[in-house]
């Protein structure tokens, strides 16, 4: 059982880095080319290079901020119904008596939301433990100077592992199987 969770989480992470962070290029990378061009398309010299490039790595962490929370909530659909480990997780109908095969994303919605508190408050629960690691280990100037997305993005992956072995319990919608 502890295999199927680990090769859950590990195929989730993976999933999530990969959609959330190449969705992020490439909405930075457009957003800096519809600044180039609204600038009236200027010669490209290595200050124009260096100009258009600290653009988008301004915009690559808020984009990300925001594909971030879209990648949790496509990425939740494909955790069901894949046989890991001779388990699977099964999203059930709201009378819980069939299980859905083809999931969709308005079937998500209810333990989405469901799934997503339990993630805040397991995020929460990491930066305050991080917190007071940072206090007591490092140079503690203000309360979260350390914090960005790129810390964020830590807490998440590591409380989707934590998220999966609580989600079952928490939600009657979600059940585990042996396939």
């Amino acid at each position: 059982m502890n295999s199927f969770f680990l090769f859950l989480w590990l195929k989730w992470a993976f999933r999530l880095t990969l959609s959330s962070l190449l969705l992020a290029i490439i909405i930075s990378i457009i957003i800096s080319l519809f600044i180039y061009i609204k600038q009236g398309t200027p010669a490209l010299n290595e200050e124009v290079l260096q100009a258009l490039q600290d653009i988008t790595f301004f915009w690559f962490p808020i984009i990300w901020s925001m594909t971030l929370l879209l990648s949790l909530f496509r990425g939740l659909k494909y955790i069901f119904n894949n046989c890991i480990h001779n388990y699977k997780l099964e999203l059930l109908t709201c009378k819980l008596d069939e299980t859905i095969e083809v999931i969709g994303y308005g079937d998500l919605i209810k333990v989405w939301r469901k799934w997503f508190m339990l993630m805040i408050w397991l995020v929460a629960g990491h930066m305050i433990i991080a917190l007071a690691l940072s206090r007591f280990v490092g140079e503690y100037e203000s309360v979260f100077s350390w914090f960005d997305i790129y810390y964020l993005f830590a807490f998440v992956l590591s409380s989707g592992y934590f998220s999966f072995l609580l989600l079952a319990n928490r939600c009657k919608r979600v059940k585990i199987v042996k396939c």
